[in-house]
């Protein structure tokens, strides 16, 4: 299968290399489901909190996304974003339109740091989306089941 081939050399190189500041692996002991943590840097509204990253890969991967969602537990809940419901779906074009199988695990996680990142404390109208409740009532399971309209 190529998908678990792909994932055993992504996490090969993990192991090997390391990650990026701020992202660690939490779970990657399979090829379907992998947990990883990103802590937001620097000057931004969320420095220093960590999320949870939740990648889940069927057997195309990396020809197609894998389904990725904030976790949203006990222990980790999504961050407030324009682009982040409160379930952990995550609006983004790399992750259905714009998806190519060059990214990876380590690349989707730096993109997010990277969008969470560059809200600063002056940014306005940090919220939920604006269909939040109504989106969050009627969602799949699988964030790849919405029909997403990027903007």
């Amino acid at each position: 299968m190529a998908s678990s081939r792909r994932l055993k050399k992504e996490l090969l190189e993990i192991n090997k290399e390391g990650t990026p500041v701020g992202i660690e692996v939490l779970k990657a002991d399979d090829f379907s489901t992998w947990i990883l943590s990103v802590e937001v840097l620097g000057d931004t509204v969320y420095q220093g909190e960590k999320f949870a990253l939740m990648f889940r890969f069927d057997g195309h991967y990396p020809i197609s996304a894998p389904a990725v969602q904030f976790v949203v537990d006990d222990t980790y809940q999504a961050p407030i974003h324009p682009h982040v419901y409160s379930n952990g779906h995550i609006c983004a074009s790399i992750l259905g339109s714009e998806w190519s199988p060059v990214l990876s695990v380590i690349s989707v996680c730096v993109t997010i740091q990277s969008m969470l990142a560059s809200c600063k404390g002056d940014a306005p109208n940090l919220d939920s989306p604006p269909d939040n409740d109504r989106y969050v009532a009627r969602a799949p399971d699988n964030p790849k089941k919405t029909r997403w309209d990027f903007h």
